[in-house]
């Protein structure tokens, strides 16, 4: 088993007991939550005369449902206004921290928590959404859970959980020109696939990762979940203390001082013993880009899509499906597949470097005709950032539309959807049949960059041709 990481670290330091089961029983520092999986949990507290236990520990946004055209109240759809009412009274009755629509900290969960400073290293993290495993990017161990657990870290402020074993991921070297962060994760999960993290906590070492900014790290430790991993991290730096220093949450003064010192001491030490060791060379990752329905069916821009003869008897099963539901055909080219819409936002890619870099390849280009092209900001605080530094007008002046904060088509549970069997060029974090909306719906993840790159020429298409 592992030993000296961060992870052990931080587990063994939030431990309450041992249970019965073997589990052990772990305090949650921090409780994030939001509309869609909290009303369930904080009903069964009700049932059973209960009261949250630490409301200072959880903090709620909405985000799921909210539609990023009009957000005026009362929403058009009436479930998605009785579930945002069910949180404002759940958050009141309980005393919890409430970011609401238009109170300029509203947005996704996982973009939020960072910007304000809410999430920091050596805490232990939960929310009701896949994605929770972006906080991990912080030194942080950062859990998905369900609604039950929901209810219990409201109950308890902890989880029983089993503890995971720790795999370190390592990519060493310099990314070339158009390949990003996004390409990264993908290409880690193309090549470890889409069961080869569970029952692991991901670390992801080396001097690649060093240089990433703190953002960047997010969006890696954001799709952990998608190669089947609990958890990822990354061992906190002067790069993740320079992001959290003077944000709203983050310790001040003296107490800054001490906070950095333990900070510094719950990284993974020099000779951390380690289940499993990855390394990976950064010059060989491409721009990347998923053909099929998982987000290990991902290659390079450059390449073909697999024939089975060159896959692995069980890919084969996965592939064929893919084929039928994609219509993509074996053998041919992923560059020039021609896409109906184009999505940059998500808790994966819709934060302020994101749009900074999609800009870059918009400005002075425009939309291709006939392409649904449309950037949706991670939050209210980048959206009114990238407005300052006028970015919304060099995609409006392209072509694209320039929305609200909110999850829109990354899960579709809004009015952001594909229609029919339209195809989608992402920037989000799952392909899964019908994600976005549409049960024929088609997606393709990549880069913010290569998102653009797609809807300038209405095709998948490499962005190192623009650069």
């Amino acid at each position: 088993m592992s030993k000296g990481t961060l992870f052990d670290k931080v587990w063994d330091l939030h431990a309450v007991g041992s249970l019965p089961s073997g589990q052990t029983q772990l305090f949650i520092g921090l409780h994030l939550i939001h509309e869609v999986t909290s009303p369930q949990a904080f009903a069964m507290l009700r049932e059973r005369g209960l009261k949250v236990l630490f409301p200072e520990r959880t903090v709620a946004t909405v985000d799921h449902i909210v539609p990023t055209e009009d957000q005026a109240r009362p929403f058009a759809d009436s479930l998605a206004e009785e579930m945002i009412v069910a949180l404002e009274r759940n958050c009141k009755d309980n005393n919890i921290r409430f970011y609401q629509v238009g109170s300029g900290r509203q947005g996704i969960v996982h973009v939020i928590a960072p910007e304000q400073g809410l999430t920091q290293p050596g805490m232990t993290i939960a929310c009701g959404d896949s994605h929770t495993s972006t906080h991990g990017a912080f030194g942080a161990i950062a859990f998905g859970i369900g609604t039950s657990q929901v209810r219990d870290v409201l109950a308890s402020q902890t989880l029983a959980l089993d503890k995971l074993k720790v795999r370190k991921i390592e990519v060493n070297g310099t990314l070339r020109p158009g390949v990003y962060a996004k390409d990264v994760i993908l290409h880690i999960i193309r090549k470890l696939g889409v069961k080869g993290g569970v029952g692991y906590a991901y670390e992801y070492a080396g001097t690649t990762f060093e240089n990433m900014s703190m953002e960047e790290r997010m969006t890696v430790c954001n799709m952990s979940i998608e190669g089947g991993a609990r958890c990822g991290y990354v061992n906190p730096d002067e790069v993740t203390f320079e992001y959290l220093k003077g944000r709203d949450f983050a310790p001040k003064g003296e107490d800054w001082d001490n906070a950095v010192r333990w900070w510094q001491n719950i990284r993974s030490d020099a000779d951390a013993k380690y289940d499993d060791v990855v390394v990976f060379n950064a010059e060989e990752i491409p721009p990347t880009v998923t053909w099929g329905i998982t987000p290990g069916q991902g290659i390079g821009v450059d390449e073909l899509i697999p024939t089975p003869d060159i896959l692995t008897e069980s890919d084969r099963a996965i592939a064929q499906e893919a084929y039928r539901y994609m219509k993509l055909n074996p053998g041919n080219p992923i560059k020039g597949t021609k896409v109906d819409v184009c999505f940059i936002g998500s808790c994966t890619n819709g934060r302020l470097s994101d749009l900074r870099e999609a800009a870059k390849f918009a400005r002075g280009r425009r939309v291709s005709q006939g392409i649904k092209a449309f950037i949706v900001p991670g939050s209210e605080d980048v959206k009114k950032q990238a407005e300052a530094e006028g970015l919304d007008k060099i995609f409006t002046e392209a072509g694209f539309e320039w929305r609200e904060s909110g999850c829109s088509m990354c899960l579709a549970m809004n009015p952001d959807k594909l229609q029919g069997d339209q195809i989608s060029a992402s920037s989000s974090n799952r392909n899964f049949k019908g994600r976005q909306g549409s049960s024929e719906g088609r997606t393709l993840l990549m880069s913010p960059a290569m998102v653009v790159a797609a809807a300038i020429n209405g095709t998948v298409s490499d962005v190192r041709e623009l650069i």
